[in-house]
């Protein structure tokens, strides 16, 4: 009797959970309107290899077979690490898109190593990446200071021709909505991808505030990472859950108006998805067991968002 009730239950709960995750997907599906793409736009999605256990091959064929055009890593240090890279990339037939960034507190050192790793991406002999996406700078950081990094990735991509976008994200030089809008007043070819989950906890809202402030922004973004953000947290612990339905909805508000520029202008639009492993994803108590499956829920939104924007 106990077996029966326990597969009960255990079935029960399966279809509620499917009767509730559908319907949404569905609906975020077909809210977008319906834009006639110019020619020349392109729809790239990436897969993150944040909290993947496995070999770069594994992750590569793992990527691939769920449908991914490519990756987004950061760059490796060792030579020998470099060639595993790209040889899975190249094996699997991926695109790839490097993070790049430095950490340390003094400048002198922080900006060095940041020019050290941009200058190794974008001169690498293996495969030109598709964007390089920095994590640029610190909010401690003066405007000056900061603005360095914008100069060098300005010059860098006049150069080489490869975009170089700078992240919106918590700690760094774009860290708040207010803040990325005085950047992208006072330097006019600095180009954003948009993680706007970090503006939502920064703010500890949905931004309605910010509105114009938010609009002008999503006009320089040019990548976006599609994790999904609510007022307490860079992350919700699943996007595909009920409660969330009004969270996920500011978000694809926010990258309708993106996709819609980059299908009027006929231009490649890329898109990480970046639900990240424990601790971005809430954990249980003692065991640290995540609440869903990352990788379950990155696939989620690639599928969700390549419906909506193809």
């Amino acid at each position: 009797m106990a077996q029966t009730r326990r597969n009960f239950l255990k079935h029960t709960t399966a279809l509620t959970a499917v009767s509730l995750l559908n319907p949404l997907a569905e609906l975020a599906a077909r809210e977008m309107p319906r834009i006639e793409a110019k020619a020349g736009y392109e729809l790239l999605f990436m897969q993150t290899d944040w909290g993947f256990a496995g070999s770069r091959d594994e992750f590569c064929a793992a990527a691939k077979k769920e449908g991914y055009e490519g990756i987004e890593v950061w760059w490796p240090d060792k030579a020998d690490d470099q060639k595993a890279l790209f040889d899975a990339v190249k094996k699997h037939k991926l695109q790839i898109g490097f993070l790049c960034a430095g950490y340390q507190a003094n400048l002198t050192e922080h900006l060095a190593l940041f020019k050290k790793n941009l200058d190794a991406i974008c001169a690498n002999p293996y495969q030109q990446p598709v964007y390089v996406n920095c994590h640029s700078g610190r909010d401690y950081f003066t405007y000056e200071q900061n603005k360095q990094f914008i100069d060098y990735t300005t010059a860098k991509t006049k150069a080489t021709g490869i975009p170089i976008y700078h992240e919106t994200h918590r700690s760094r030089m774009l860290f708040a909505a207010h803040i990325s809008k005085d950047f992208a007043e006072r330097n006019p070819d600095l180009r954003l991808t948009l993680d706007i989950s970090h503006w939502c906890n920064v703010h500890e809202s949905l931004l309605a505030d910010q509105k114009e402030t938010v609009d002008f922004l999503l006009s320089r973004a040019e990548h976006i990472h599609s994790r999904i953000g609510h007022a307490e947290g860079p992350q919700v612990n699943d996007p595909r859950a009920p409660e969330w339905e009004n969270v996920v909805k500011a978000h694809l508000a926010w990258w309708d108006k993106i996709i819609e520029r980059k299908k009027r202008q006929g231009e490649r639009m890329t898109i990480l998805t970046e639900f990240g492993p424990v601790d971005y994803m809430p954990a249980l108590p003692y065991t640290r067991q995540p609440l869903a499956d990352q990788w379950a829920i990155n696939v989620y939104m690639m599928n969700l968002l390549r419906k909506r924007y193809q």
